[in-house]
C-alpha cells in the first residue's frame, strides 16, 4: 500500500496564480445551488407551475443536476489546465540490456543460505530472468579468481537460463574483474580502460562523453556523465561480497559510474557467516556488505540483501522494480486536463440533449 501511494503523481504549476480562477466555480456552484432552492420553493407555493414546459419521463429529479456537475467539473479541468500543470512521475525506463554477474568463489559453497549460497543466488537470477521482457537481452558473467562471459547478451532466456545453471563454485574472487567484464559486454567502448583497469596499469579513467553525444568517443575530454543516468542498460552482482583478486571493486565501480551504468549488488549470505572447511583448512566466510554498499552506492543504484531463498521473492520484487520503473520526471499534463474538461463539457451538453431536448 505505502509503494502504490509513493507512486502517486505529485503535482505543480507552472502558471499557480492561475488557480485562484476556480473561485469562478465556487460562485457558480453556489448560484446553481441558491436557483434550485428558489425553484423548488416557488414549485410547493405554485403547484401549477409543474405543467409548464416541456414534459420529462418519470425519475428526471436527479438528472437535472447532472449536466450542470459535468458542466462545473469541465470548468474545473479547464482552469486547472491553465494554469499548466506539471506531474512528478515515475516513467518505464528504456532498458534495453542486463548484465548478470554471479560470484563463484569457495566461499559461495556456504550453506547459511539453504541449500548454498551459489544455488540461492543462481534462483534469483534465474527468476529475475524470467519477468524480464522479450525486449531485453540478458548476459551473464562467471566471477571466481578472474571472469569471464558464460553467456553474451541474448533474448533467449532458455540459452541465459542453462548459462546460469551450469556455474560451478571454483576458487578466489575477482569482484572488480567481474564488474569491468560486464561493463564492457554492456558498453563495448570502456573496453580500453577497463583491460588498463585489469592489467593494473594504473590508468586515470578517461571522462567519457554523454551517450549519442557528437562527442562520444572512447577518447573524449568531456566531463563524465551523472551516476546512474544511462538508461539502456544495468548490471546486477549477486555476490557475498569477500574479494582477494584482480583490481578494486570501487575502482570498478568509479568507471561504471563515468559511463552512468548502474550496478545493483545482492548480498548473498549472512554477516555472521558460517565456519567453512575445504581441503582440510576451514574458516569463517561473512557476508561483506560494506563493499556491496559502496560499489551500488557509487553508480547510482542499489544494494540488497538476500539472507534466505524465502526472501527471494521479495528481493526479486525489489530489484525487478528498479529495472523497470527508475526514473522520476516533471512532465507536463495540460493536454490531459484540457482533454478533460472538452469531454465532460461534451458529456454534459450531449446528456441534456438526449433528457430534455435542449443543451442545458
Amino acid at each position: 500500500m505505502t509503494e502504490a501511494i509513493t507512486r502517486l503523481p505529485v503535482f505543480s504549476f507552472l502558471w499557480p496564480s492561475m488557480l485562484w480562477g476556480l473561485a469562478t466555480v465556487l460562485v457558480l456552484a453556489g448560484g446553481y445551488l441558491w436557483l434550485d432552492a428558489r425553484r423548488r420553493r416557488a414549485t410547493v407555493h405554485y403547484p401549477a407551475l409543474k405543467s409548464v414546459g416541456v414534459p420529462v419521463r418519470g425519475g428526471a429529479g436527479w438528472r437535472r443536476h447532472v449536466a450542470p456537475a459535468l458542466t462545473l467539473l469541465a470548468l474545473t479541468a479547464l482552469i486547472v489546465a491553465i494554469a499548466r500543470p506539471q506531474a512528478l512521475l515515475t516513467l518505464p525506463s528504456r532498458i534495453k540490456t542486463v548484465i548478470l554477474v554471479i560470484d563463484l568463489s569457495g566461499s559461495m559453497r556456504a550453506k547459511d543460505i539453504k541449500p548454498t549460497r551459489i544455488r540461492a543466488a543462481q534462483q534469483a537470477a534465474r527468476v529475475l530472468l524470467e519477468d524480464q521482457p522479450a525486449s531485453v537481452s540478458v548476459g551473464v558473467v562467471a566471477m571466481a579468481g578472474t571472469a569471464a562471459v558464460a553467456q553474451a547478451p541474448s533474448r533467449s532466456k532458455d540459452d541465459v537460463a542453462a548459462a546460469i545453471e551450469r556455474l560451478k563454485p571454483q576458487g578466489g574472487t575477482a569482484l572488480g574483474n567481474g564488474l569491468l567484464i560486464a561493463l564492457t559486454e554492456l558498453l563495448p567502448q570502456a573496453t580500453n580502460e577497463a583491460e588498463r583497469l585489469m592489467n593494473d596499469d594504473s590508468p586515470q579513467p578517461k571522462k567519457p562523453a554523454v551517450p549519442g553525444s557528437a562527442s562520444s568517443s572512447p577518447d573524449s575530454d568531456t566531463e563524465p556523465v551523472s551516476p546512474g543516468s544511462y538508461s539502456a542498460g544495468a548490471i546486477v552482482v549477486f555476490s557475498d561480497g569477500e574479494s582477494n583478486a584482480g583490481p578494486g571493486a570501487l575502482q570498478a565501480a568509479e568507471l561504471a559510474a563515468n559511463y552512468g551504468v548502474r550496478v545493483y549488488t545482492v548480498g548473498v549470505g549472512t554477516p555472521e557467516g558460517v565456519v567453512l572447511s575445504v581441503d582440510g583448512m576451514s574458516s569463517r566466510v561473512r557476508l561483506d556488505e560494506k563493499v556491496l554498499k559502496q560499489v551500488a552506492n557509487a553508480t547510482g543504484a542499489e544494494y540488497f540483501r538476500l539472507e534466505d531463498t524465502a526472501q527471494l521473492k521479495k528481493v526479486y520484487s525489489a530489484l525487478n522494480a528498479k529495472l523497470a520503473f527508475d526514473k522520476r520526471d516533471q512532465v507536463e499534463v495540460t493536454a490531459f486536463f484540457t482533454a478533460l474538461g472538452a469531454l465532460l463539457a461534451a458529456m454534459a451538453g450531449l446528456l441534456s440533449l438526449w433528457w430534455f431536448g435542449r443543451v442545458m
